[in-house]
């Protein structure tokens, strides 16, 4: 394959106050992709991939005639599809760097499989999930995603817990006096999110949820995004991600320092979304930082510790 000449990108801008920059190439990602000299030097610190299911989403919400068609493929062209821009994505990475692929059920064990057989390395199988589904009789309701978590060197990722911590259950809901010593180097009453994620604005972006933009289908929340940014990389790092849809993934990259590069398919929907990179974040970066997010309310306030048995008289 002949080395694509380096061109600049179709939407660029830089941030005021940081200077960092988000590119974006409209077009198809298996072709535009490698037209980032960042792809080429394989420079990427983290990938985050949202891509088409095949379902039949509605991506055409400008009537242009010219989005990405969610029912035109076959099952066979689909996973040939998601296997070539994997593989574009993972050879963009740094020595330190990570992918994050967002995939429902029926995609997700090819994915593993795919990624593993090219050399990457699971970290996580984390699950979105969120409380409302599509309705349906026939079968369980889906109520997850899927958040695929890999990285190139398992001894040499770029690896954040600090600005992911929240409060453990322990201490929210039961009051346990044992999370405030402790010995694993985590702050007291502190721990690393399980692998489970939802609480307070996890949930899925509709009706009149103040993030949601108009046009855009299947738009995931900032928490989400500034969780996996903050996590898997660092001030000054780039970021991509092939599939820009309704651009979280560049709005909070973007505004947390990191270079972000993009592709989109359809130009209208590019457009729009970039204009949300350039306006920020709707929600404060990292909104709830430490917070909770426990299922049940809290049962104890304080636990008193048990006093030790008094010696027996001799």
């Amino acid at each position: 394959m002949p080395k694509p000449k380096i061109s600049k990108p179709d939407l660029t801008c830089t941030h005021p106050d940081t200077g960092v920059i988000a590119a974006v190439r409209i077009g198809d990602c298996r072709e535009q992709l490698l037209k980032f000299q960042q792809v080429k030097d394989q420079s990427v610190d983290l990938v985050f991939a949202d891509p088409p299911f095949n379902w039949a989403r509605d991506y055409d919400r400008h009537e242009t005639g010219d989005a990405w068609d969610d029912a035109a493929m076959s099952r066979k062209e689909y996973l040939d599809f998601t296997y070539a821009w994997l593989d574009l994505c993972a050879q963009s990475l740094s020595p330190t760097g990570s992918m994050w692929v967002n995939i429902p059920d029926d995609s997700a064990a090819e994915i593993v499989v795919h990624l593993k057989s090219i050399g990457l390395h699971m970290v996580n199988w984390c699950i979105w999930h969120y409380r409302f589904g599509q309705n349906t009789k026939g079968k369980f309701i889906n109520s997850k995603v899927h958040a695929l978590y890999f990285c190139k060197d398992p001894n040499n990722r770029t690896w954040n817990s600090d600005p992911i911590l929240e409060e453990s259950d322990r201490r929210a809901v039961y009051g346990d006096l044992r999370t405030e010593s402790k010995k694993d180097g985590m702050p007291a009453g502190m721990r690393v999110p399980m692998d489970v994620w939802y609480g307070p604005y996890w949930g899925r972006i509709q009706g009149n949820n103040k993030e949601r933009r108009a046009k855009h289908d299947n738009q995931l929340p900032e928490l989400y995004l500034h969780r996996v940014i903050a996590c898997s990389s660092n001030p000054g790092d780039t970021v991509l991600d092939p599939f820009l849809g309704s651009g979280t993934t560049g709005v909070i990259a973007h505004a947390m320092e990191r270079h972000f590069i993009g592709t989109e398919y359809s130009k209208p929907n590019a457009e729009m979304a970039f204009e949300r990179i350039v306006d920020g974040p709707v929600r404060a970066l990292g909104a709830l930082r430490g917070e909770s997010t426990a299922i049940q309310e809290q049962r104890v306030k304080r636990r008193v510790p048990r006093k030790k048995p008094l010696a027996a008289n001799g």
